[in-house]
């Protein structure tokens, strides 16, 4: 009844693995598992039991207790034992962690098959069973940590014997499960992106999956790891759950099926009334009070606080998620969201980005079925009170002002504002308004994202700059848009038929662009397709706008060209041009933040098909070893792009001196709306108005002139122009 079962007292900690499914020795898989020599343990002596049971201590059987010399029984009362537990050296000691003070032993504890390491402090533990635990651990007060025969540690696979329908899938970027992939240790937003967004390929869907089942045994008997230096206490299930080592939990609910990685150099934390089911943590993160996850991925480096709720979601690295709820998403590194009241679903989101409060990110569907999705590229910032709906896609570092967009987006402008204007009816952007008005911001969020990348071991590096091959494609695409949109206005302001040919609007478009702010500051410019309405979509400042996306090619082509220059001294002027050629490749994959020419990724997925590669470590490689490409590649990519934009056949000497010089120009005006944008904030007089006086807003505020982020961009773009400068002098010198 209620799937209690009955059994012998003989049975007591014995027959993990039931008699039929062994392969040999019940024991085999965990004294593999086990980091001493066999030959370490000896039985106890005669004496050493009477000591045990004087202090209150039972057995079911006393020679299945082996320990290992020191061994101070005195250390153990009140305890009772179960099958085969091995016991490593225990002396008389205090553990100290965080000023709490607790002596070596097992006290007022039940163990029931288990190996214990070297000196742990093991107190007030109710059942402990079926885990291996290493050395100089301190597990105290917890309810139940035992794992089954069955456990799979949060990973997608399935045991000898189990049937298909127990494998746990991640439904992310849908919730109709049509994306689903499954959870597995190692996993980065790569894998996942590689994974979910596929679909037309079966052959490649049915190689991830057997990549992933063979990527772990399917054996049964594995016990649970503690691993050593772990602090566990006040918790109360702790099941199925492998734990790297040095990991602190505290106070948690419950905890099933995880892998919860950590190290001494990247420790893992866990705190109060927290539950985790199905799902697997990466190195170094943090999940404190009251949050829930279930089927879920967490990068290394990540954090979960303050009540956050994450569901059928893989978080990418070095991401910070409070109080809000995610649900059915994939998200890249370095996202931000950290607000009660805001929430995302069915979405994937390419990193960089930033959740305000109040954002309903996708919770009206429009259709029949819960299958709407939204796709938003690197650096997408929704502001407060923004509230999107399925299906919607936005290009890279799309800022979303204040209001409800009630109808579905397509917005392919990056780097641009997106407003809602009631009072007209109309949807208004501003393309390329980062670099406009925010742009020693926009340019000092690489070292922002860099110096938040902790990550000890970088198992996948990751593209931070804001203007980089993805992006500038973007931009490409935009200018297109915008030269056609202009075109088109024009022609119909003008009273002229529009022509048949594109390229002729386009053209007509460029013109009036680069021409005469008389011309196009009398055209209404609207775009199409843009959002799925009847309402205008309205381009504010189309002229501006085009020159700044100009602009923005063309440092970047002198950033990644002088950065290429730097790390290849050998390369000669001359070569330049034969190095990079005229073909420009405009196809590139962000790949859970790393910036891959397309046709890379179909290498790599031919190479998976070909069962060439048939690990994630291959895989992972291969992410790696293409990164050792990138900067040639985004140099190759630089050169074409600022040949391509300024319509020559071929960059001169001449032509990249002006360039650089027009470069390092920018850089110095960059210092000076810096330090004058700042300034801005200290001379609003409502700002000032809540101070007595200067001083009182200095000790405040600090002082404008010792400004730590201004001095950041001042050496920010310092560092560029002596870059510039060696580069403009060793193209001079050939």
């Amino acid at each position: 009844m209620n799937d209690i079962h009955v059994l012998g007292i003989d049975a007591y900690g014995k027959n993990f693995i039931p008699a039929h499914m062994r392969k040999g020795d019940e024991y085999e898989i965990r004294n593999k598992q086990l980091k001493r020599p066999l030959t370490d343990f000896r039985p106890l002596r005669a004496d050493e039991i009477a000591i045990l049971e004087k202090n209150g201590n039972t057995a079911t059987d006393w020679s299945q207790i082996l320990v290992v010399d020191p061994f101070t029984p005195e250390l153990i009362r009140n305890s009772s034992f179960a099958g085969l537990v091995r016991i490593g050296k225990l002396e008389t000691m205090v553990l100290e962690h965080h000023e709490l003070e607790i002596p070596t032993g097992i006290t007022n504890s039940r163990i029931i098959a288990c190996d214990i390491g070297d000196n742990c402090a093991i107190h007030s533990c109710s059942y402990i069973a079926h885990y291996s635990i290493g050395d100089t651990c301190i597990l105290l007060s917890n309810d139940e940590i035992h794992a089954t025969n069955h456990a799979k540690w949060g990973n997608g696979i399935i045991k000898e014997g189990e049937p298909e329908s127990v494998r746990i899938w991640i439904d992310v970027m849908n919730e109709n499960s049509g994306r689903a992939i499954l959870p597995f240790d190692g996993m980065l937003s790569a894998d996942a992106w590689l994974w979910a967004k596929r679909r037309y390929d079966r052959e490649l869907l049915e190689r991830l999956k057997e990549i992933t089942q063979n990527s772990f045994s399917s054996t049964r008997g594995e016990y649970g790891i503690i691993g050593k230096g772990c602090v566990l206490k006040s918790n109360r299930i702790i099941k199925d759950v492998k734990i790297g080592e040095a990991a602190y939990i505290k106070g948690s609910n419950k905890l099933k099926n995880l892998t919860i990685n950590s190290n001494d150099y990247s420790r893992t934390q866990i705190g109060e009334g927290v539950e985790l089911v199905n799902g697997i943590i990466g190195y170094g993160c943090k999940i404190f009070y009251g949050c829930k996850a279930v089927r879920f991925v967490m990068g290394d480096n990540s954090s979960l606080k303050y009540g956050a709720r994450l569901i059928h979601s893989v978080l990418g690295d070095n991401s910070t998620v409070s109080c809000c709820e995610i649900l059915n998403n994939l998200i890249f590194p370095a996202h931000e969201q950290h607000h009660n009241t805001s929430f995302l679903i069915a979405s994937v989101v390419k990193g960089q980005s930033n959740i305000a409060a109040g954002a309903t990110l996708g919770s009206n569907h429009n259709s029949r079925a819960n299958d709407g999705e939204i796709e938003a590229g690197r650096g997408f910032w929704p502001g407060l009170n923004a509230s999107i709906k399925h299906s919607s896609k936005f290009a890279s570092f799309c800022l979303l002002a204040k209001g409800m967009y009630r109808y579905e987006l397509n917005i392919p402008f990056p780097f641009a504002l997106v407003m809602n204007n009631e009072a007209e009816d109309a949807l208004e952007i501003m393309p390329a308004y980062w670099w406009m008005y925010n742009m020693y911001a926009l340019l000092r969020n690489e070292r922002k994202f860099e110096q938040r990348d902790t990550r000890r071991l970088k198992k996948q590096p990751i593209e931070f700059a804001a203007l980089a091959p993805d992006t500038v494609e973007e931009i490409f695409s935009a200018m297109e848009i915008l030269e056609y949109a202009v075109g088109k206005s024009w022609y119909r302001a003008e009273g002229i038929d529009l022509p048949q040919s594109e390229i002729t609007v386009r053209e007509k478009g460029k013109a009036v662009l680069l021409g005469e702010h008389a011309v196009i500051d009398r055209l209404d410019v609207l775009v199409e397709g843009v959002e799925n309405s009847d309402r205008p979509v309205r381009i504010l400042k189309p002229r501006k706008s085009y020159k700044a996306y100009r602009h923005m090619i063309r440092w970047y082509a002198i950033t990644a060209l002088a950065d290429y220059v730097a790390h290849n001294p050998q390369v000669k002027f001359d070569e330049l041009a034969m190095v990079f050629g005229n073909d420009r490749e405009t196809a590139w994959d962000n790949l859970g933040g790393q910036i891959i020419p397309e046709f890379k990724v179909y290498t790599l997925i031919q190479k998976i098909k070909n069962r060439e590669y048939n690990s994630w470590d291959e895989i992972h490689s291969y992410y790696r070893d293409t990164w050792k490409n990138y900067r040639a590649d985004k140099a190759k990519h630089a050169w074409n792009s600022l040949q391509f934009l300024l319509g020559e056949q071929m960059i001169t000497l001449a032509l990249l001196e002006k360039e650089i010089e027009h470069f390092i120009k920018t850089a110095n005006f960059i210092k000076i709306q810096a330090e004058k944008t700042r300034l801005k904030d200290y001379e609003n007089d409502f700002r000032r108005s809540v101070y007595s006086d200067e001083a009182e807003m200095f000790a405040v505020l600090g002082n404008p002139y010792e400004n730590a982020f201004i001095a950041a961009v001042k050496e920010d773009m310092d560092s560029w122009i002596a870059r510039a400068d060696a580069f403009l002098e060793r193209i001079r010198n050939k």
